[in-house]
């Protein structure tokens, strides 16, 4: 047996294997398309986001002899292996994640194999991308500056965001994430941020704002989800101030000096000029505006001027120099600009220290006598004080220094050329205090620059401060509290105030006094803050127990404070509960306690809580309880009825006599007794009904009886009232009356009506009331066509109307000896005769209205029915 290699391509090896005996052809691959998902993997392609442990391919091959093959996959030393397969079915299955922006193909060796001969084949699996990947921000966030003056529309800024992914996943669209209340706009595809159309940036409203800004792609497929990523990032813009304010200088009057060793180019002074937009400063630039006379020079940037010539070309001994310091702007254009004066003097050899001088020449101590608490920056203009080193150049050039406790004054100028005025500003006002200095010393130190000798000179200054009433008097405590009891006589001390005034003299002392609609009762000694009550004066706690007012500190010019006292009256137990009446009268319906009541005077708890007990009561002292708090007293739970009562005492009377006590519960208690008559008897319904219990039951409390008749006469007015309401609506709403009657020609007769008042008891004397109607025509005649028992002679003509329940009233039956109203017939409607009009007078005219009304009644329960 040979073993024969066969080269095809520089991908593919195929081993066969000869057999002497007989031909054996190696296993193959199907190949299949390219979007199939079995053979060779030929061209096979897999998304990124594909679950791991998805099957993802299966190999598929045969063997020429039909000999069971077997496939194998393995992949490039130091690869990372990604799938696995299953020798048998040739299943593939991804065993790893997959990342495309990382690995965009997968080189992997696949195998076949019948036992005897094995094909190996190099393919290459590409990785689709999946929307994956957010958009990430290249440069935020940012911080950039913008000035506020920049025009409206402008941009200031450019987002740039990329997304690794592909397609419409690597898209990115930038948005703000408030639009609408930003004062910002972004444009959606080049990112740019310009300021909104309209609007303008403000420094004194808004010196920062931060712009959110958020990128999205454009969306694709993820984990078979279509979505959208983005990200967010902020952009900080800093508000420039606009320039609107010149150059001031700084440190004025300037003095320079040029000394006779000076050379050209020797600095003579620098002047120092700042720009007045402070929020965003440009730079300055010096230049002379005049008196220069050519001999000087000044660094346009330092504002150092320097001599030009040698000092014996110098003219002048003083130069009056006009220097200008104008503000460039960011395109090198100079804008504003302030001016001052420098004034250069030509001096000779710097030989000496420097000196103070007072107004009479020479002198190492001043003083000076002020008030506290001067205004800050004020100028202490009695200390004349006068600063000078007589030589000249670089050797009269000293520094000067304050030097004291605390930064509560400042000597300028700070650097002195030749000679300066020195000048003593305060800078802390509050803690210039004569309360805490009474004199201030300070030692004003000069001390030379730029001499190998660095001579110097000091001078003592002493301030004398003088007190001002600067401070009001202050209570120990904003309020007071006070209790006193309320038997204390007149003059008793109550509470002492104190107010301290750290001011000297007569601002110091303080006077006291009190005001407030509470302090009638009390008085205040005015230097000791002693509040003590009126010699007249009667606390009682019952008539009131709290007092408040005010006390007032005030000093010899009106400077005060406030404190508020509180007064407590301490309540004692002074007053016993006292009974209405000693005897005291009550009727008892069994199962209905009485309740009887004492009032104790005193203010408070628990002088005024009162107990109730039974101390007697005759003839049985077993048949009542109280109740301890409230003085009801009711019969023992097993008294039910009179009888019960009866058989205890053995007698009819059921009238008892208790002494009853009302005690305290203070120290010492007080009590004080009542005799109680209590006349028991049962529930009886009476004769008025149960409006005659009810007045039985409460003929101890009239208010209960008169509140029941007071609610029954309102609700039977309301009621009334509605029912008439109703009544007239209903008549208003339905004014048509529908005739009730027919009406015939004949000899007219006289018909009764007979009503039994139900108004009224039957042995209550009734009058006649009889109605008759007007004699009319006699050939017009009424029939009345509605049922009615009492008239014999109607004849019914059609079915009678539904009739109201109270209207007209039924017949009664004839009582023997009874009195009958008798009234005409009040349900017809007369019709008048054509040819000929009745004579109507004024009993006709009630009869009319009888029945006009009746008939409006009638009508109107056959329109409800």
């Amino acid at each position: 047996m040979k073993n024969v290699k066969i080269s095809n391509l520089p991908l593919l090896f195929v081993f066969v294997q000869a057999c002497f005996a007989q031909a054996d052809f190696a296993p193959y691959f199907y190949d299949n398309s390219p979007h199939s998902n079995n053979g060779n993997l030929a061209l096979f392609s897999l998304s990124e986001d594909t679950p791991v442990g998805t099957q993802i391919y299966r190999l598929n091959g045969t063997d020429p002899e039909g000999q069971e093959v077997s496939y194998g996959l393995f992949f490039d030393p130091g690869s990372k292996e990604y799938f696995r397969v299953d020798p048998k079915s040739g299943n593939i299955t991804l065993v790893e994640k997959l990342d495309r922006e990382k690995q965009d193909s997968v080189d992997v060796n696949i195998s076949i194999t019948d036992g005897r001969s094995k094909v190996v084949e190099r393919v290459t699996i590409f990785v689709m991308d999946s929307n994956d990947e957010k958009p990430e921000f290249q440069n935020l966030p940012a911080i950039i500056d913008v000035l506020e003056t920049t025009e409206s529309g402008r941009s200031i800024f450019k987002v740039e965001a990329v997304d690794r992914d592909t397609g419409s996943g690597g898209s990115v669209s930038y948005h703000l994430q408030t639009p609408q209340s930003s004062l910002f706009a972004i444009d959606i595809n080049s990112g740019v941020l310009r300021i909104k159309s309209g609007q303008m940036l403000d420094y004194e409203k808004a010196k920062t704002h931060f712009v959110t800004v958020i990128t999205k792609d454009g969306g694709g497929n993820s984990n078979g989800k279509e979505h959208v990523m983005s990200s967010t990032a902020t952009l900080t813009v800093n508000v420039i101030d606009a320039q609107d304010s010149p150059p001031f200088f700084i440190g004025t009057p300037y003095f320079g000096y040029v000394y006779e060793v000076s050379v050209p180019g020797s600095e003579i002074y620098t002047v120092s000029a700042e720009d007045g937009d402070v929020g965003n400063p440009n730079p300055v630039s010096y230049s002379f505006d005049e008196g220069d006379d050519g001999v000087f020079g000044i660094n346009k940037t330092s504002g150092c001027i320097s001599l030009l010539v040698a000092p014996i070309y110098l003219k002048r001994e003083i130069f009056n120099i006009k220097v200008r310091a104008s503000e460039v702007s960011s395109e090198d254009k100079e804008m504003d600009y302030g001016v001052t004066t420098v004034v250069i003097r030509v001096v000779d050899l710097n030989n000496n220290p420097p000196t103070f001088y007072g107004e009479n020449g020479p002198q190492n101590m001043f003083e000076l006598t002020m008030y506290e608490h001067p205004p800050e920056g004020e100028i202490l203009r009695g200390l004349k004080i006068t600063v000078n080193d007589s030589d000249k150049g670089a050797n009269a050039k000293f520094n000067l220094r304050l030097i004291g406790p605390g930064r509560m004054l400042r000597a300028v100028p700070q650097t002195v050329l030749n000679e300066a005025q020195v000048t003593i500003l305060v800078e802390d006002s509050a803690a210039m205090d004569y309360e805490k200095h009474q004199f201030l010393t300070y030692k004003l130190l000069a001390v030379e620059i730029d001499t190998p000798e660095r001579f110097s000179s000091t001078a003592d200054i002493v301030i004398h401060l003088l007190d001002t009433n600067d401070n009001a008097p202050k209570f120990s405590s904003d309020y007071y509290i006070a209790r006193i009891p309320e038997n204390s006589p007149g003059g008793s001390n109550v509470v002492s105030v104190t107010a301290v005034d750290p001011d000297s003299g007569p601002w110091g002392d303080v006077k006291y006094s009190i005001y407030g609609s509470g302090a009638d009762l009390f008085l205040i000694q005015p230097t000791s803050g002693i509040i003590y009550t009126q010699p007249w004066a009667s606390l009682d706690a019952e008539v009131r127990s709290k007092y408040n007012f005010y006390v007032k500190a005030e000093d010899a010019e009106g400077k005060y404070s406030l404190a508020e006292v509180f007064v407590t009256v301490l309540d004692l137990n002074d007053h016993p509960p006292a009974f209405n009446d000693n005897f005291l009268e009550k009727t008892m319906v069994i199962g209905a306690p009485v309740k009887i009541e004492a009032i104790d005077d005193d203010a408070e708890v628990p002088n005024n809580v009162i107990e109730y007990a039974i101390m007697k009561a005759e003839p049985d002292n077993n048949i009542f309880d109280i109740d301890a708090d409230t003085g009801e007293i009711k019969l023992k739970s097993y008294i039910k009825s009179i009888a019960i009562i009866q058989n205890i005492t053995k007698k009819r009377d059921c009238s008892w006599s208790l002494v009853v006590q009302a005690r305290d519960r203070g120290q010492p208690s007080f009590s004080t007794t009542a005799v109680v008559k209590i006349d028991i008897t049962e529930a009886t319904q009476l004769k008025g009904g149960p409006l005659g219990s009810f007045l039985l039951l409460n003929r101890n409390n009239p208010l209960q009886i008169i509140g029941m008749l007071i609610g029954i006469i309102s609700l039977t007015v309301i009621v009334t009232v509605i029912i008439s309401t109703m009544t007239f609506l209903r008549n208003k709403k339905s004014n048509r009356i529908l005739p009730n009657r027919r009406v015939r020609r004949r000899p007219q007769k006289q018909h009764f009506w007979t009503f039994k008042s139900s108004f009224k008891s039957p042995d209550t004397p009734i009058e006649n009331f009889t109605v008759q109607e007007e004699q009319q025509d006699p050939e017009v005649t009424v029939e009345n066509v509605n049922y009615n028992n009492n008239i014999s002679n109607v004849v019914r003509h059609w079915p009678p109307p539904p009739c109201a329940p109270t209207l007209p009233p039924p017949p009664p039956t004839y009582v023997p000896g009874e009195r009958h109203w008798t009234i005409s017939t009040v349900s017809a409607a007369v019709a008048p005769k054509p040819k000929k009009r009745p004579v109507i007078d004024r009993r006709d005219t009630m009869n009319k209205a009888l029945v006009s009304e009746l008939k409006m009644k009638l009508e109107q329960k056959r329109m409800t029915t």
